[in-house]
């Protein structure tokens, strides 16, 4: 039996820098994986629109995993046929595990009005605004807005506050995450859950190899695919410490940051010529 990586990695902070969004020190490792035919799938807290301007950037033509693993994208034609339980929406055969954004926007609504006033979120925020939330260009702004299942809060309120707001949220059903920079309203998925999903449906397409998962992340949102994953990598954060981890084995821990420490411990992980 043949044995192949599998590369989940976050974007932002990971592979993506987190003040400039630059990839540039993972270009040369990013070339190599996809010669060796190592499939490089991002699992993100980024939207649709979002990943398709990154797969044009970095001429990624693999399965990726969106909103904090609220859904995964499977290019048509990737697998030889249309995997079960999937939908069709453009050029992708789509696993949804989470309701849509509308679903949570109503809910945020029916919160008590102290609570309300505790958060900025996304769609209450012009094109100005989200730039300089998130440092992105307006383009780019844009695309970070259309969502599709999930919504991104700017927290304004104290920590007893937003343990109050989680209670109410979670008991409604919905999923809170916090990211590197904002809280993640969606549902009952995570990047682990997702990421499981596609390397158990892989598996089952192609009996022959046995895969072995890598997982990438900075931040407490990448926690549940570090969890689950054969090898866990933690990249070096400017903003906070490296998130603990239930696990104690197979732990990677870069000395760089962002893709640089993401290509560091790749070339540790993987003998790549």
């Amino acid at each position: 039996m043949g044995q192949q990586y599998l590369i989940f990695t976050d974007l932002d902070g990971t592979l993506l820098d987190h003040n400039t969004y630059s990839f540039q020190p993972a270009v040369e490792m990013l070339a190599k994986l996809k010669q060796s035919n190592i499939h490089v799938i991002p699992n993100t807290s980024k939207t649709y629109a979002e990943l398709i301007f990154f797969r044009q950037q970095t001429k990624l033509d693999t399965p990726f995993i969106v909103e904090n693993g609220a859904a995964v994208f499977i290019p048509i034609g990737f697998f030889a046929e249309q995997p079960p339980a999937t939908e069709v929406f453009e050029r992708f055969w789509v696993k949804s595990f989470s309701k849509p954004r509308s679903h949570w926007l109503t809910l945020l609504n029916t919160l008590p009005t102290e609570l309300q006033q505790c958060y900025l979120g996304f769609s209450a925020m012009n094109n100005e605004q989200l730039c300089n939330e998130t440092g992105l260009t307006a383009p780019a702004a844009l695309n970070a807005n259309s969502r599709l299942y999930s919504e991104p809060l700017k927290w304004l309120g104290t920590d007893v506050q937003k343990q109050i707001f989680k209670k109410h949220l979670t008991d409604a059903g919905a999923h809170v995450l916090q990211g590197g920079r904002f809280l993640h309203i969606s549902g009952n998925s995570d990047k682990g859950n997702a990421m499981v999903w596609l390397t158990q449906l892989m598996a089952s397409l192609d009996t022959s190899t046995s895969f072995s998962t890598v997982a990438l992340g900075d931040s407490y949102n990448d926690n549940e695919m570090l969890e689950v994953a054969d090898i866990a990598v933690q990249i070096k954060s400017h903003k906070h410490d490296y998130p603990a981890l239930q696990r104690k084995d197979n732990i990677m821990q870069s000395t760089l940051y962002g893709p640089s420490g993401w290509t560091e411990c790749l070339q540790q992980i993987i003998d790549l010529p």
